[in-house]
């Protein structure tokens, strides 16, 4: 959901990069989740506000700058059980990790393993045979098939 970019001032405060479509998301959930690799902890929001394209926030048990600074380049997450359910032809990125990707033939173009935000739309990176860069709109991507594991694409082996 977005990263701990700097500590912000001298109390504690830190400067947040969302990930989300709207800045402001993050302060809708009460608790967030910070962590890197396998080590992750729970922290609760006590405050937060926008502040242009990223969010200054103060998390319970960060008292200082030197707690802040620690917190540089963290992840944030939100329980998925928190999360709304994503509208119809909306899904979290997250959902789509490891997804496998075939085209209109049925040929395998291998499995998705990040998205990029590119500002014109999202971009599924999906690594196979080679790795491919597959625009996350309606004129490549026909059907995105959570049950079934899969994503059908109209795209070729050779692009």
């Amino acid at each position: 959901m977005g990263r701990v970019a700097a500590p912000y001032a001298v109390r504690g405060w830190l400067k947040i990069q969302p990930f989300s479509e709207y800045v402001d998301t993050l302060l809708d959930h009460e608790v967030w989740r910070l962590g890197r690799g396998d080590a992750w902890r729970s922290y609760r929001l006590l405050e937060g506000k926008v502040h242009g394209r990223t969010l200054l926030v103060r998390l319970e048990g960060v008292e200082d700058r030197e707690a802040a600074e620690s917190m540089r380049g963290m992840e944030i997450a939100i329980e998925r059980d928190a999360l709304p359910e994503p509208e119809e032809g909306e899904y979290y990125w997250g959902q789509l990790i490891g997804l496998d990707v075939v085209n209109l033939a049925g040929e395998n173009l291998g499995k998705v393993t990040g998205i990029l935000e590119t500002g014109a739309h999202d971009v599924l990176e999906v690594q196979g045979d080679r790795s491919r860069l597959i625009p996350f709109v309606g004129a490549y991507v026909s059907t995105v098939d959570l049950d079934a594991g899969r994503i059908v694409a109209d795209w070729s082996l050779d692009y």
